[in-house]
């Protein structure tokens, strides 16, 4: 069997993640990196630590003491830790942070990257497992857009993939090709609820890859979490790029999206 490690952040994309690991006959070794991940995480993977996220080296180190040598970053660590200010931080993790020449996304991550591939620890695709929840085009509840929610959509997506090539964010939200809200630090959910705020009901959210979409991290995601967002704050319709987006709990997020009326759909540039 293969050891494949995994530095889990919050969701349920680690889990998944470690379920499609296991069908394919990988044992998994998760290190998960912030409170308040999973609970599934400690119970079905083959080994499990939790290491803060500030203590770079000592990630490192037990990745090594597993003869782990491929690794998948997996779930939401917020880049606000980086401007809240990490609590007692290794030298290793104070030298990376020194090393920023920017803190957007990439440059955080790349470093992150680099440190692993330090100590011959290589980053792989975060959907080497995962391809099966990348769906194509199609509209997956019983509502498809209306006619005005379509050209939202058309709208958002090509202001969602200009945010993304500027490694600001991957979700905008819109109405009336006015654009309500665009993810920035904060994240989606946050995203959501200030651009269904101010669209006041009937918001469309649009959620994309960045044109140049590093898959060793940050792959665009959406999941029960995004959609209960919208549920409590009038947005509408979720769009998201087909085959470049993993969506997750897909029973529970379509079940919950039909009992509300919100369309859910994947789309790409041909829209």
């Amino acid at each position: 069997m293969e050891k494949v490690g995994l530095i889990a952040g919050i969701g349920n994309l680690p889990v998944e993640f470690i379920r499609a690991a296991h069908q394919l006959g990988h044992q998994v070794v998760v290190v998960a990196v912030v409170p308040d991940v999973a609970p599934e995480l400690a119970t079905e993977a083959d080994a499990y630590y939790e290491v803060n996220v500030a203590k770079l080296n000592k990630i490192i180190k037990t990745l090594k003491k597993e003869d782990v040598s491929k690794v998948t970053l997996i779930g939401k660590v917020t880049k606000e830790l980086l401007f809240k200010g990490l609590k007692f931080p290794d030298l290793r993790m104070l030298r990376v942070i020194a090393s920023l020449h920017n803190r957007k996304d990439d440059t955080i991550m790349l470093k992150i990257v680099d440190e692993l591939e330090k100590d011959d620890i290589e980053v792989v695709d975060q959907t080497l497992y995962l391809k099966p929840l990348m769906p194509q085009c199609g509209v997956f509840t019983k509502r498809g857009p209306t006619a005005i929610e379509e050209n939202d959509i058309r709208f958002g997506f090509v202001t969602a993939k200009t945010m993304g090539g500027m490694d600001i964010g991957q979700t905008v939200v819109v109405k009336q090709q006015a654009v309500m809200a665009v993810e920035a630090i904060e994240g989606t959910d946050a995203c959501i609820r200030r651009g269904g705020m101010l669209g006041r009901g009937d918001a469309v959210v649009v959620k994309v890859a960045k044109p140049n979409q590093d898959t060793r991290f940050d792959v665009p995601a959406v999941g029960l979490s995004t959609v209960q967002t919208m549920v409590d704050n009038g947005c509408s319709v979720l769009a998201i790029e087909s085959g470049r987006t993993l969506f997750v709990e897909q029973k529970e997020v379509l079940a919950l999206a039909n009992a509300k009326g919100i369309c859910i759909c994947a789309v790409d540039k041909q829209f």
